[in-house]
């Protein structure tokens, strides 16, 4: 949905609302960190990291620290015990440079305090570059080698591990930026061998539309790769059956789109997709996603070995007090963290 306010990925809407674990498995991809000065392309092939469960990076929910009341990382980590965070978003600042929501300087700042804090406490993060609004850097990079500098400077600020690109709205729309986010993937991938890349795009309740799958088949024949083709299973635009049962549903639609493209088996298939839930409500008025649904997504993810499990988003996971914002609360009765707790669990 477009927004007023900073970029990020959906606002509920619902009147009166409108108002992730254990330590990291031995078999969890290590990254090597790319030097400044080395060119993209420069490097030996990435090493393919989907063999088996990606571990407790795979439970990575997203939290957005750059507006409202953010819960401490660090906090979460004691009381929910998860170790992994995915932070959104990074965007462009209207050039071919990367910034949190394009404005704030990558490193030096609060996002770089957040980050510091859960190292200390003994996790890590994915960083999410793109979200619903503001400039994408897919659009703004003229080619997939600039794009690829861009995602470079993100991996190299923080010596990332993993990355995340939220591709939607425009970014998504268009086929020429489906296919530059692509190869500047395909670069990111030689440069950093043994990164871990997610592409988490919207969905349908029987899986990825038609620009969705596009996206995968280009992947596909890129040779692309991608560790998790990710989708979030809400804001279907209707459905029927509950949340969880159309998740489901989408995630076998998504398997089946990457198996065709990739001409992988049902097993590697499933292990290189993902899910990116949302808690609560949503912003349809038909759709509230529970912990049973969760619990659904849970079971699901354990018989598969998906390669993540994630959900929009921490800020979200606790009840709403009066005049409560959609974004800083679920819309549902719950505990804090109840979400958190059960994708916690998942452990690849």
């Amino acid at each position: 949905m477009h927004v007023d306010r900073p970029p990020r990925r959906t606002v509920a809407v619902l009147a009166g609302l409108s108002c992730l674990f254990l330590p990291l498995l031995a078999h969890v991809p290590k990254a090597t960190a790319a030097t400044a000065d080395r060119a993209p392309g420069a490097g030996s092939p990435a090493a393919t990291a989907t063999a088996v469960g990606p571990g407790a990076m795979a439970a990575a929910p997203y939290e957005y620290l750059g507006w409202g009341n953010p819960q401490k990382p660090a906090d979460v980590m004691v009381a929910t015990g998860v170790k992994w965070f995915t932070l959104a978003f990074v965007l462009s600042d209207g050039t071919c440079n990367p910034k949190w929501d394009g404005d704030r300087a990558l490193t030096g700042g609060s996002d770089q305090a957040a980050i510091d804090s859960i190292r200390a406490a003994g996790g890590d993060i994915v960083v999410s570059a793109g979200g619903w609004s503001g400039n994408k850097l897919g659009e703004k990079c003229s080619s997939a080698s600039a794009l690829a500098g861009a995602y470079q400077k993100v991996i190299d600020a923080y010596r990332l591990k993993a990355l995340d690109i939220d591709i939607e709205d425009t970014e998504f729309a268009k086929a020429t930026v489906r296919q530059r986010v692509v190869d500047a993937l395909k670069i990111v991938k030689t440069r950093n061998p043994g990164i871990v890349t997610y592409v988490t795009m919207g969905t349908t309740p029987t899986g990825p539309d038609a620009n969705g799958k596009d996206l995968i088949e280009r992947g596909a024949a890129a040779g692309l790769d991608n560790d998790g083709w990710v989708v979030m299973p809400f804001d279907f635009g209707g459905h029927t059956g509950t949340m969880g049962a159309a998740t489901v549903s989408a995630l076998d639609g998504l398997k089946a789109a990457v198996k065709s493209a990739y001409g992988y088996s049902d097993d590697a298939a499933h292990r290189h997709i993902g899910v990116s839930s949302m808690n609560g409500k949503t912003d349809e008025s038909d759709e509230t996603v529970t912990t049973t649904d969760f619990r659904t997504i849970l079971g699901y993810a354990q018989q598969h070995h998906i390669a993540r499990f994630a959900f929009w988003s921490v800020n979200r996971d606790r009840a709403c007090g009066s005049g409560g914002d959609a974004d800083a609360c679920s819309g549902v009765s719950q505990s804090p963290y109840d979400f958190t707790r059960i994708v916690v669990q998942y452990k690849g």
